[in-house]
This record gives C-alpha cells, structure tokens and sequence, in this order.
C-alpha cells in the first residue's frame, strides 16, 4: 500500500517551549546554553536560534498549546492542513485562529501528542 504524502508542512518552525518566567527563561536559554535571542515580543514570548530550527520561548499569555512543549509546522493554509490532518485522524484543539504575529491552530496527533500549525500573516 502506498503512502499519501501531504504536502503541508514547509519546516519545523519552532519548538514552543512554556515558561512561567520570560526573563529567567531567556537568561538560561541564551547565557547559560548558549542560543542567541532572534526575537522578542515583551513579556510574551521569545524566540532564539536553535540552528535550524526556533526554540520559541512562550509566557502564559502565548501558550496556545497549553503547558506542553509542542512542535511547530509552518504550513502554506492552516485550515486547509486542519481539514486534511483531521480527516487522517488527528483532533482539532483549537483554531484555526489569527495570532499577534500569525494564522495558528493546535491540534493532537492520532497519538495524542500536541503540534501546532501556522502561517505568516
């Protein structure tokens, strides 16, 4: 049986990580790992150079997938990749719904592991 390919997922984005403190957060992350900060939205939200991939550090305001690290997929059309993975099994969480800075939905795989879709504004 051949597999279908969906061709939604342009790149692991980020890895959105909760933190209860931005500021303790981006201390550790970027003096103590090591990462250099690419971006920061105040007390928000941060985002910080994994090589290759965002470690996207998320306050309590932009944990849109709750306190789980979750990764995240930059799509062409979020609601179109939300038809497409919830009719191959997945569970829609929430969205898809505009974000300060992109078009976001979270959703469950078949396995119930939390990933979160999104697209530039």
């Amino acid at each position: 049986m051949e597999a279908s390919v969906s061709a939604h997922a342009q790149k692991v984005g980020n890895v959105l990580i909760p933190v209860s403190d931005l500021d303790k957060a981006v201390a550790f992350y970027s003096e103590t790992l090591g990462l250099k900060v690419k971006f920061r939205d105040g007390d928000r939200f941060a985002a910080l150079d994994g090589g290759g991939v965002t470690v996207a550090l998320a306050a309590s305001a932009e944990q849109v997938a709750g306190a789980v690290t979750a990764p995240s997929y930059k799509v062409g059309d979020v609601a179109e990749a939300v038809e497409d993975l919830t009719a191959a099994g997945a569970e829609l969480v929430s969205g898809p719904e505009t974000g300060p800075h992109e078009v976001r939905a979270v959703l469950r795989d078949p396995s119930g592991n939390t990933l979160v879709l999104y697209s530039s504004l």
